[in-house]
């Protein structure tokens, strides 16, 4: 055999090696039974203000070091998503909004487990009185939550 044709076989064995010892193999892992859900609470769930201050169902909090939410009245709370209708003030209308601020609907998301408990991570406000840059600001307010 030739040096060219010697060199073609080593190599054309060596790739049938590999190919049979299951390395580089295609096969994706099996994966058995439902994920579990990220949005399952466990035990009592809170919000935390923006000062990291737990709370379940709060008449009023501070979504962001900036603007607050009161006057709340929860539809649903414990579940994937949370819904109160209330109203939304802060430093970005002073002096113009009113006393008590304006209609506002507030939705928390992404429950997350705390040891015993379960807190939303996420917060939307939405009132067609928002400056267009505080409302983008509140369709993406990260709720803080206690370190493990």
């Amino acid at each position: 055999m030739n040096k060219p044709t010697a060199v073609a076989t080593v190599f054309v064995l060596a790739l049938t090696a590999v190919g049979t010892t299951g390395c580089g193999s295609p096969e994706q892992p099996h994966i058995e039974g439902p994920a579990p859900s990220p949005t399952q609470a466990f035990g009592p769930v809170y919000v935390s203000d923006s000062e990291a201050h737990p709370l379940s169902r709060p008449t009023s909090f501070g979504v962001t070091e900036f603007t607050g939410v009161s006057q709340l009245s929860w539809r649903s709370w414990g579940t994937a998503k949370a819904v109160a209708t209330g109203r939304v003030s802060g430093n970005w209308c002073i002096p113009h909004c009113p006393a008590n601020g304006y209609p506002a609907t507030v939705e928390l998301t992404r429950l997350q487990r705390h040891e015993n408990v379960s807190y939303y991570t996420r917060a939307v406000v939405r009132s067609s009185h928002l400056p267009p840059d505080q409302a983008a600001e509140l369709r993406r307010v990260r709720l803080p939550v206690p370190e493990s």
